[in-house]
């Protein structure tokens, strides 16, 4: 029987309401911090849009951040919201000055949402305006206006604080991850070379802009030197590298745009046919981008994204009724990525040659390929590895956030977590054994290798990340010494070949309890040594302790609390500090008794049980 319809039925929410009860709209994912495009660092994003769009304006070079248990402090000195409009500018929906093509022009901040969904989503909410010498302040709670202060007489320079606490209700456990922070702040100064900005008291800048971001973003090194150009309005930097895949890193009016858009594809066009005319041969798409490392900006008048995070340009157009993107883009590359390389014929030269090593590598593998499709395909029809879920993609088509794949070892583990899982949203592929090292090799191992081969083409990214099938690819092995050894060799599996797969946060380990410890009315499952001795003496009376060893020890009935709301994930992040290379040759490489003395001098334990646990 259905449930009656009336007037009743129909709800008005004020703005504060709606966003508290639909805060995915304005913020895209909530989480807890572990992930960068996590709930809390959009909150954080949307108040330093704001204070960019100052600097932009010609207000204010210096924005300090500072983050203190859990509380976020952002400080610019551009020119200070009036005063009469200090409480309306985050509480009032669609107010704002970005409306105003006098005060503002080419921003991010365009919809007058953004603060206004910080303050809602806030435990505690304080902005202070400050301008000529005087101070305006008020004061929210999850929205609701505490104080309203009257203007006072400051001696601070002209500028907006804002303090913010992020809502523990909604963002559970979060905590801000410091390399997140930093790295939303880089992006932040590699766009505006004038910009300096104070995290904690460390000061970041940038010289050369995209040039740095690439620099500091290689994983191994360039094969030229990097080529960077600037425009009206456009600034494009461009190198290659021997590594597999492309990297494109994109922005608009000094938002990263981390599903690219309008501008990234046209980028991605634009450098094939510049250099096909170039040197004169019609050479294939992806033997030219292969290996490429290239980032893009553009400011664009009125912006149009496919959502409120602004992950994604929709905009087709430089401006409403103006140029398209496309055409902006390839004029500007076939003028000055042209002249540059014939300015430059050491690195058209190297470009050239990158190009070649591409084609052979292709030809040479065509044969090789085919068959091991053929493989993977007769495969899928033929065996369990690979227990898919329902649902990858959303009524847009554009790939489940919560889609995920499990990586396990051995069958009793995939047997318990396939079990367990969601089958709508959650796969699970089950390794043979240990995987093989690859480091150093080429990626015909790739094809040659069975288990490899099939994850692959399970994961649908043999020619790159557009197609995806999983936004997150977990790593699921058991918490001992031969566990660890697969996590890391799957690990190096992604970084030689599907770097980008890791950089862009779609790798994951899965955090599984070590121990079980329970009486006859209470169970609690502990993650560290310490976690398992406040559980004992919250039992007492000589609780029972169950030390895990392996995930098919762990009932499916159990599992169901490790992969589902609780899910307990640590993303595998490799920052930009180090090569990869570097990297992955001191702990994946020959070197054996250079890494043994390594990890004596670095392992540190109490016990023989903490000895064990550490193993894992």
């Amino acid at each position: 029987m259905s449930k009656k319809y009336t007037e009743a039925s129909i709800k008005s929410l004020d703005w504060k309401e709606h966003i508290r009860t639909r805060p995915g709209m304005y913020i895209g994912k909530l989480g807890d911090g572990s992930t960068p495009d996590d709930g809390i660092y959009v909150l954080l994003k949307e108040v330093m849009d704001n204070s960019i769009d100052e600097h932009l304006m010609g207000a204010g070079h210096t924005i300090e951040v500072a983050i203190r248990k859990g509380s976020v402090i952002i400080r610019d000195y551009g020119r200070g919201i009036p005063f009469g409009s200090v409480v309306d500018c985050v509480s009032k929906i669609n107010t704002g000055g970005k409306y105003s093509d006098g005060a503002f022009t080419k921003t991010v901040g365009l919809n007058g949402v953004g603060t206004k969904a910080v303050n809602a989503l806030s435990t505690s909410f304080r902005v202070e305006s400050f301008r000529d010498k005087e101070v305006k302040s008020a004061d929210f709670e999850r929205g609701e206006l505490l104080v309203d202060e009257q203007v006072t007489q400051s001696s601070l320079r002209n500028g907006t604080r804002i303090t913010f606490t992020p809502d523990e209700t909604v963002f559970k456990g979060y905590q801000f991850r410091q390399e997140y922070v930093e790295r939303l702040l880089w992006n932040y100064a590699y766009l505006n070379c004038g910009l300096t900005l104070v995290f904690n008291g460390e000061k970041i800048q940038s010289e050369h802009g995209l040039k740095d971001l690439i620099q500091a973003n290689l994983s191994v090194d360039a094969n030229y030197p990097i080529m960077h150009l600037r425009g009206h309005d456009i600034e494009v930097a461009i190198t290659h590298t021997q590594g597999y895949g492309e990297d494109h890193y994109s922005f608009v009016n000094g938002q990263y745009t981390t599903q690219g858009g309008t501008h990234q594809g046209a980028l991605r066009e634009s450098v094939v046919k510049v250099i096909r005319d170039f040197y004169g041969k019609d050479y294939d798409p992806g033997d030219i981008r292969m290996g490429i490392t290239a980032a893009i900006a553009v400011r664009v008048k009125d912006p149009v994204f496919e959502s409120q995070t602004k992950t994604k340009l929709g905009s087709t157009e430089v401006e409403p009724g103006g140029q398209t993107m496309r055409a902006f883009v390839m004029e500007f590359l076939k003028l000055e990525l042209a002249n540059h390389l014939h300015r430059s014929a050491e690195t058209a030269d190297l470009l050239q040659r990158r190009i070649l090593q591409s084609e052979r590598e292709r030809k040479d593998m065509a044969g090789i390929k085919k068959i091991a499709r053929a493989r993977a395909k007769k495969a899928n029809l033929h065996n369990r590895k690979l227990r898919d879920c329902r649902v990858h993609y959303n009524s847009k088509h554009k790939r489940a956030a919560d889609s995920t794949l499990f990586i396990t070892e051995g069958d009793s583990a995939s047997g318990s977590i396939t079990k367990a899982r969601d089958v709508n949203s959650q796969a699970v592929f089950s390794l043979k054994g240990k995987p093989l090292n690859v480091f150093e090799k080429t990626k015909k191992v790739v094809y040659e290798n069975e288990e490899f081969n099939l994850l692959q083409a399970a994961l649908n990214i043999e020619d790159g990340l557009e197609g995806l099938r999983y936004n997150r690819v977990v790593v699921a092995t058991d918490a001992d010494v031969d566990g660890m050894h697969i996590r890391l060799l799957l690990i190096t599996f992604f970084l030689q070949f599907f770097p980008d797969l890791v950089r862009r946060g779609h790798l994951y380990v899965l955090q599984t309890p070590l121990f079980r410890v329970r009486n006859k009315k209470e169970t609690h499952y502990c993650y560290s040594l310490a976690e398992r001795d406040v559980a004992v003496r919250a039992l007492g009376a000589n609780p029972e302790i169950t030390r895990f060893k392996g995930l098919g020890e762990i009932s499916p009935d159990e599992f169901q609390f490790f992969i589902g709301d609780d899910i307990r994930l640590d993303p595998v992040d490799v920052g930009g500090e180090q090569h990869l290379d570097e990297m992955m040759r001191f702990f994946m490489g020959s070197n054996t008794p250079e890494r043994q003395l390594f990890v004596i001098e670095n392992l540190k334990v109490d016990s023989a049980d903490e000895l064990e646990t550490s193993a894992g």
